[in-house]
This record gives structure tokens, sequence and C-alpha cells, in this order.
């Protein structure tokens, strides 16, 4: 078969897709020119700020108990629902609203086994109820006085108290904001002893607000034929704290 020469086109080509194999990175062995420089990384500052605001109580809540013990769960019941009743009677008459007083608690269980001092088993009724009432007093300082009158109570049983603020919120926010100037003084801080400046704000962290009306618990848990005020003294102040973690870039 007789070789036929290249066409006109196919002679002007070729030069060309030579040239190009030639130019090629992989031919001449240097790295690809589509390679990007990673950029470095941007310097942070990281810091924790806290804040912390102090705010005198304004109620307190004490927490009483009301048991029953019996040899049927129907007569347990009845008989503590009977007590009850009476027991709000009296917080009612010392001035106590209604709606200032609920239900924390309300258990029916088996009664545990006592023993006596020389470690023998004492009789006991079978089944206890126990109704467990949260009651909000406004007046800070007259709480020794209601625990005293709570406590000559044989129905009742005063158990604790805790000690709150009533808008807590504003006090929680304020120790926030605290918290975030806080953060901000350290960060500049930092970058003036370093001689850098601050650059943007790169993350706020999920702030945390503790304390506050979280009660320091006074466990009493005790009776008394009489007493007429118990000395008990209301805390000064209620500690809010609050924590936020930030991070800025470094500026230019």
């Amino acid at each position: 078969m007789p070789i036929r020469p290249p066409s006109r086109l196919a002679a002007r080509l070729a030069p060309l897709a030579l040239a190009a194999a030639l130019a090629s990175p992989l031919a001449s062995g240097t790295p690809p020119a589509a390679a990007q420089e990673v950029p470095a990384a941007v310097g942070r500052i990281s810091v924790t700020g806290t804040g912390e605001v102090e705010r005198a109580p304004d109620f307190a809540r004490v927490f009483v108990s009301v048991t029953n013990r019996g040899d049927s769960v129907a007569a347990v019941v009845e008989a503590n629902r009977a007590a009850t009743e009476d027991a709000l009677a009296a917080i009612e008459a010392r001035g106590v609203a209604r709606e200032d007083v609920q239900t924390a608690n309300f258990q029916v269980f088996e009664t545990p086994e006592e023993y006596d001092r020389n470690g023998d088993p004492r009789p006991v009724e079978p089944f206890t109820a126990t109704h467990r009432l949260t009651i909000v007093l406004r007046d800070t300082d007259a709480v020794g006085a209601f625990a005293g009158e709570i406590l000559a109570l044989d129905a009742i049983t005063f158990q604790a108290i805790a000690w709150g603020l009533e808008r807590s919120e504003e006090a929680q926010d304020e120790a926030m904001r605290r918290a975030v100037a806080d953060a901000r003084r350290q960060a500049q801080v930092l970058a003036e002893a370093a001689g850098v400046t601050l650059g943007p704000i790169r993350r706020i962290g999920d702030g945390h607000v503790g304390g506050g009306p979280q009660p320091e618990m006074d466990r009493m848990m005790m009776r008394a034929s009489a007493a007429p005020a118990v000395p008990i003294v209301p805390p000064a102040r209620l500690v809010f704290g609050a924590q936020v973690g930030m991070e800025w870039a470094i500026g230019e």
C-alpha cells in the first residue's frame, strides 16, 4: 500500500503538539503551576473571662414535712391528708398566703426497720406517708420567728431553708456582662504585652452563670416542744458568677 503524505492541516498541528509536550510540567520535571500556597495560620488570643455580682436575698424558701405512720396504705394516706390540712391552716394563720405554699414531694413507703440502743428491733407501723411542702416567705427578717413557730407544732418537721432573689435574671445578666468585659480586658493586656493589636472577635463560647439562688441549705430536721424563735440570719448577699470563653484574631 502506498504511504500518503500528511495533509497540510496535520503538518501544521504537529509542531504545535510537540511544543506543547516540551512545555508540559510533567515533561520538564517541574512541579505543577496550579499548586497553591497554604496561607499561614492567623494568630489568635484566647481567654476566659469571669464576672461576679452580689445581691441581697429578698425571699426565703422554707421546706417542711408532714409525716404519718399507719397499718395500711389507705389509712396512712388519709391520716396524712388530715394532718396536712391542719398544717396548712397553721401556716396560713401565721400570715402566709396559700399561693406561697405548694407540694414539693409526696411519698408513701414501707417503714424502715428501727433499732434501740441494744440493737433490738423496735415495733413500728408498717407504712409511712410524708408530704413535703415548700413555703415562700417574703420577709427574710421574719424567717427565724416563723421557724420557731413551726418547730413548736407537733405535726410539722422543719427541714431546710433556701435563700433566693426574685429578679435573679437581672443579676445573672449583669454577671455575664462583667465576664465579657473581663475577657476583653485580659485580651487587651496580652496584646499590649506581646506588641500586637486585637483584631475582630473570632469566637464567643457558651457562657455559664452559677450561684445565686442555688441554696446553702440549713439542714435542721428537728422538732421542739417550744421554740419562740430560731436564730436564723439571712445571708448578707447572694453571689452570681459568670464565665465565658472568647477568642480574638491578632490584628495586622
